[in-house]
């Protein structure tokens, strides 16, 4: 196991897209900073196949440091909860989900259309 830095995936990703690394930098820094802006307002954020981040509070509680024994309060916070989605969930665990693709946010997804016949919004019950 190795840890991969912030600056390792810019070079990665500057290199597989054609862009500079200061705008795969710039990219990815809003990324990260929007996750933390929608987090501390309180909203969730899910990104289908990926997984779903929401902030949470956490009750005050009673704990014990484990070194002395001791019963130490904890004062309640606010925490951030990461659900793993199902493609990530698959490819961790080493199933073969074959090469990972760009995601058109659900754009491959059917759009639901009103039949012809169907009355627009607002006409409901005009004669």
């Amino acid at each position: 196991m190795k840890t991969v830095t912030k600056k390792e995936l810019v070079n990665r990703i500057a290199d597989r897209t054609g862009v500079t690394k200061v705008v795969a930098k710039e990219i990815i820094q809003s990324f990260l900073n929007a996750i933390i802006e929608e987090l501390s307002e309180g909203n969730r954020l899910e990104f289908r196949e990926f997984g779903v981040f929401e902030s949470r509070d956490r009750a005050a509680r009673r704990a014990q440091n484990p070194r002395t024994l001791e019963k130490v309060e904890v004062p309640a916070k606010r925490i951030v909860k990461f659900k793993v989605g199902r493609l990530m969930r698959k490819k961790v665990s080493g199933e073969d989900i074959g090469d990972l693709t760009l995601d058109d946010d659900d754009d491959d997804m059917p759009v639901p259309r009103r039949p012809a016949s169907a009355p627009k919004l607002g006409e409901a019950g005009m004669a």
